[in-house]
């Protein structure tokens, strides 16, 4: 797909995703950058580049300085930190953006910072606020946070892609840009790895020395070497997540879980870490031969590094160092296996990746059943979608069981501008459910809000402890064509609610629709007829008005009953799921046509 074709399915997802929100009111929507921020920020989340994303819309002055900000991500640990701030133009046509724009937008976030860190800014906005939390977390935890990323977001093409880092107070803060162009390059490779080069003549200070075997028929070469423990440290360090394919850091989500076996190798016996050690599975797309300093081949670069097998140990030896900086990574060498890609075919290449990794993990640590995508209940889910459509005969629903698999699909089933709107208008973006989605689904559906309040990833944990049966019994039966249908009508019921919701309350506007989803099911959930909502894939101006009801009731429930404590930490609690149920709530006046 060209790069103006891309812009103009993004600009048709961006107003899809509005018209979907706006409903029948005919009013404009106020905040499209959002819209756009959100999509190009799960976009991000999903390839490994930045946290649990969420979205908000803030702009304030403070002194002379204005301050805007579209969404921000938190690492676990709290100490990293991602900002975004949208420059949305919702133009169909490649339109440059000038470098001064940009420049502006970085600093307006870099402001925020300042604001931040420096006390006024909450003394200025009110606890009700979306983005109070956020403030504060950078107010009382400034010394502690490692990393302050600020991303500018534009449907425009930059001309630069970085900026110099700025210091704020003793932190140093990288500004990039996502631009449309990088989105599109992202979106096209379907991978992340195009943006990850590694100089080793830099981080290791010569090159690697290695056994390379040139492939002579097959679609790969291949390379053995061994990688310094501080060089692979420093990588991890640069770019975190986005150096692990992606079913590895569904199994790694706690990235700050540190393995005790080599945390104590590390402390005990650095110089035995290679004999005791596995090591690790790479990728990349291209690797550049050189010398090293006897005059034996060494590896001096790789682009497109990634590894498949092995993040366990990648990021254990970065938080081990971390939280123990007497460790000493100078005597560490992790041995390497590296696949040099070599298809021209980007479907044979992912699905040639993601059998390296499959067999990789299931002959050590991170088994087969780790790697949640490939557990039969996704699987089993990704054919039933792929099978069942809508009353309409058309239309169906998409599972995305791996990421990216959905734009995937398009890339390839759409080899032309006919098949590719046939495709997107029988299976529009809002029919995707990605796994997390579904997670976040079912478990309010099953009355667990407080584990949704969470986020997505460590919902989907929970949501995947609860599949997984006790050591000594069997796994639940697969879903069937009933439940997938079923599974969707929940969808639909919370995809409905979030519309209503979001320009009903000002703030945690999440929470407030996760709440009243799981009332529903307290109160009226045997009596819905799920079959139903499938069949008419929606639900009744009835419900709608019940949904709208309950939640300004639900809001306020959630207010009071924090009792001046944050709102969206307050939702994580049980007791919060309590208090929401110990109160009264109006009756439903009229019976809904989905009410058995």
């Amino acid at each position: 797909m060209e790069l103006v074709d891309f812009l103009r399915q993004t600009q048709t997802e961006v107003r899809t995703e509005i018209a979907d929100r706006m409903g029948d009111t005919g009013d404009a929507y106020p905040y499209p950058e959002s819209v756009f921020a959100e999509i190009v920020m799960q976009h991000m989340a999903e390839i490994g580049m930045t946290f649990e994303p969420k979205v908000c819309h803030f702009e304030a002055t403070v002194g002379r300085a204005k301050l805007r900000l579209s969404g921000y991500a938190i690492s676990e640990d709290c100490d990293q930190v991602d900002l975004f701030v949208s420059l949305y133009e919702g133009v169909d046509e490649i339109t440059p953006v000038p470098d001064s724009e940009t420049k502006t937008a970085a600093s307006q976030c870099v402001a925020f910072v300042n604001g931040c860190a420096g006390g006024q800014l909450s003394k200025k906005i009110d606890l009700s606020n979306d983005v109070y939390p956020l403030v504060i977390n950078i107010q009382d935890g400034y010394n502690l946070i490692d990393q302050i990323r600020i991303y500018v977001l534009t449907d425009c093409r930059a001309k630069s892609k970085n900026f110099a880092v700025r210091l704020v107070q003793g932190k140093t803060i990288k500004l990039e840009v996502m631009d449309i162009e990088r989105l599109h390059r992202h979106w096209s490779e379907g991978k992340p790895r195009d943006e990850l080069t590694v100089d080793f003549t830099q981080v290791s200070g010569g090159a690697l020395p290695c056994v390379y075997v040139p492939g002579e028929t097959s679609d790969y070469d291949y390379a053995l070497t061994v990688i310094p423990g501080e060089a692979l440290r420093f990588i991890y360090e640069k770019y975190g997540a986005r150096l692990l394919e992606a079913n590895v850091r569904s199994f790694l989500s706690v990235t700050g879980k540190v393995n005790r076996g080599i945390r104590d190798t590390l402390r005990t016996a650095p110089d035995r870490f290679m004999a005791y050690n596995n090591g690790i599975v790479l990728v990349a797309d291209e690797l550049f031969l050189g010398r090293t300093a006897d005059g034996s081949p060494g590896i001096q670069w790789m682009r497109g590094m990634q590894i498949v097998n092995g993040g366990q140990t990648t990021a254990s030896l970065y938080f081990s160092k971390k939280k123990d900086s007497s460790i000493d990574l100078s005597q560490v060498r992790v041995p390497a296996k590296i696949i040099v890609l070599r298809s021209a075919d980007s479907v044979q290449e992912e699905a040639l990746i993601s059998d390296i990794s499959r067999f990789a993990n299931s002959q050590n640590a991170v088994k087969l059943s780790d790697l949640s995508a490939n557990k039969p209940f996704h699987v089993e889910l990704e054919k039933l979608a792929l099978t069942t459509y809508c009353p309409d005969g058309v239309g169906r629903w998409f599972y995305e069981r791996a990421a990216g698999s959905y734009n995937t699909m398009l890339a390839r089933d759409g080899s032309t501008p006919a098949k590719l709107k046939q495709l997107k208008d029988a299976i529009p973006t809002s029919r995707k459910i990605t796994k997390t989605d579904l997670a976040k689904y079912m478990n309010t559906w099953d009355q667990k809000p407080h584990d949704v309040s969470f986020g997505s990833q460590k919902n989907f944990e929970r949501f995947m402890e609860a599949l997984t049966p006790p050591e000594g019994q069997d796994a639940p039966p697969l879903p069937d064509v009933a439940t997938w249908k079923r599974m969707v009508a929940k969808a639909i019921l919370f995809k409905e609610t979030q519309k209503i919701v979001r320009p009903l309350v000002p703030a945690f506007q999440a929470n407030v629709t996760v709440y009243t989803v799981a009332l529903i099911a307290n109160r009226l959930g045997s009596r819905i007829d799920l079959d139903r909502i499938w069949n008419s894939q929606a639900i009744s101006g009835e419900m709608k008005q019940l949904i709208r009801t309950w939640a300004e009731e639900i809001n306020r429930v959630l207010l009071s009953s924090a009792d001046g404590r944050m709102v969206s930490e307050w939702a994580k609690k049980a007791e919060c799921w309590q208090a929401v149920l110990a109160a009264s709530y109006s009756h439903p006046i009229g019976g809904s046509p989905e009410m058995r």
